[in-house]
């Protein structure tokens, strides 16, 4: 199987989209996964306040980011370990908006990336009444994770992918985007 991607998730310390606190990344390389990366750091400023609804979905406070590296720190590493791979993201408009707006926070030039949606695949691979990602995974069988932990929801969504790419009986990324009539965008800046 040559189904190689990198599952990535945020999560924010307030409603702007340029305030990412969190992010988890997982590495899929011919379908199976191979490494991960889990980080906490300072949402880039003006952006890096927490609101309490954000705390509250999440559990992270500021003070669990006190001795976290900032932002600018974390950005060049992240794009290191995606190696050059699609990233997908369930709900990939929110995620692929945080990483653009973060980025353009601290005027940091994005490479070229391109990206898909598991949530969009989902909808064209299960008939379910919800497509979120905890339901998701639940349907396939991945029912213990922390949802809403960056990291176990990037392994989720991989686990997803994988998923999907197994019932459609298809080995890499472009055959499971046929088959689930998506295409991969590219990040606009």
């Amino acid at each position: 199987m040559a189904l190689d991607f990198v599952a990535i998730d945020f999560e924010t310390a307030n409603p702007k989209s340029a305030s990412p606190c969190a992010a988890g990344l997982v590495r899929v390389i011919s379908g199976e996964i191979t490494e991960n990366l889990s980080m906490l750091f300072h949402p880039p400023y003006p952006h890096d306040w927490f609101h309490e609804g954000n705390i509250r979905v999440h559990g992270i406070r500021p003070e669990d980011i006190a001795d976290a590296p900032q932002w600018e720190e974390v950005l060049p590493e992240l794009l290191l370990f995606t190696e050059g791979l699609p990233l997908i993201a369930h709900n990939a408009s929110f995620d692929m908006g945080v990483l653009r707006d973060a980025a353009e926070a601290i005027s940091f030039d994005l490479p070229a990336l391109s990206y898909a949606c598991s949530l969009q695949m989902a909808r064209r691979t299960y008939n379910l009444d919800s497509y979120r990602l905890n339901a998701v995974a639940y349907a396939i069988g991945h029912e213990e994770f922390d949802h809403h932990d960056a990291l176990a929801d990037s392994d989720a969504c991989a686990r997803i992918v994988i998923h999907m790419a197994n019932r459609h009986e298809v080995d890499d990324l472009d055959g499971l985007l046929a088959k689930t009539k998506q295409r991969l965008q590219q990040i606009v800046v």
